[in-house]
């Protein structure tokens, strides 16, 4: 079985020049598909306006099958917004592009869950296209249309701030576990009376020792109003 590095390393020269956000969530979607069984490669990064006009050629005034509609400066992939993607197959060194493979055996095709990811990270999808649909593709324009890319405009930076909390969530701090709390010392002139629970600058140490420690008496508690009734003897 590959590993997760392994498969990383299959995409990491088409990486190269992708605007840091779709860096950053090829990357996500690399690890997330790899977590679900289904390792990718990514196969298409950012194409240059000569490389996209060759593409565009194809299946028109050169060999080959149509495989685009976008000429030069018409596809997010010039502006390094966009990626293509294939299945890795087990060998480590073929790829797929059939979309009905079902290599992690879930009864889903492996294809759709890459698409599915790749949504929840933020990108669009090709496949939901209606006119021209492009199934390895996911793109994110951080809603500038191509005009507005060939005019020079970048993405603002709420939007890319908004793609990486998409990408990468702002977890809530977790709970520490007693394990995790540190143990303090406490000591009443100098003599050690108990072992306090250190949590986030506050010492709880057991009411009843450090009371009887100063010379005090734990008299009673009500339970109804949860009350603690301490006596001083002078």
């Amino acid at each position: 079985m590959l590993t997760l590095t392994q498969v990383k390393s299959k995409s990491t020269a088409r990486l190269s020049g992708l605007h840091p956000v779709i860096l950053a969530a090829s990357a996500a979607l690399i690890e997330r598909c790899y977590a679900r069984g289904i390792p990718i490669v990514i196969t298409q990064g950012l194409r240059t306006i000569a490389e996209q006009d060759a593409l565009y050629a194809q299946g028109r005034t050169k060999p080959g099958s149509i495989v685009t509609n976008a000429k030069g400066g018409y596809s997010y992939h010039n502006y390094g917004l966009a990626v293509d993607f294939a299945l890795l197959l087990p060998n480590g060194s073929s790829v797929s592009w059939d979309m009905k493979l079902d290599g992690n055996g879930n009864n889903i095709a492996d294809w759709l869950e890459v698409a599915e990811e790749g949504k929840r990270l933020g990108f669009e999808w090709g496949g939901d296209w209606t006119s021209f649909k492009d199934y390895p593709h996911l793109q994110m324009t951080f809603g500038l249309t191509l005009a507005q890319l060939r005019a020079g405009i970048q993405p603002s930076d709420s939007a890319v701030e908004a793609a990486y909390r998409i990408i990468t969530p702002k977890q809530e701090p977790k709970e520490q576990t007693m394990e995790e709390k540190t143990l303090a010392t406490v000591k009443v002139n100098g003599i050690k009376i108990a072992d306090g629970l250190l949590d986030k600058g506050v010492t709880y140490v057991p009411v009843r020792v450090l009371v009887e420690a100063l010379g005090a008496k734990v008299t009673g508690y009500d339970a109804l109003t949860k009350t603690v009734e301490i006596t001083c003897n002078h």
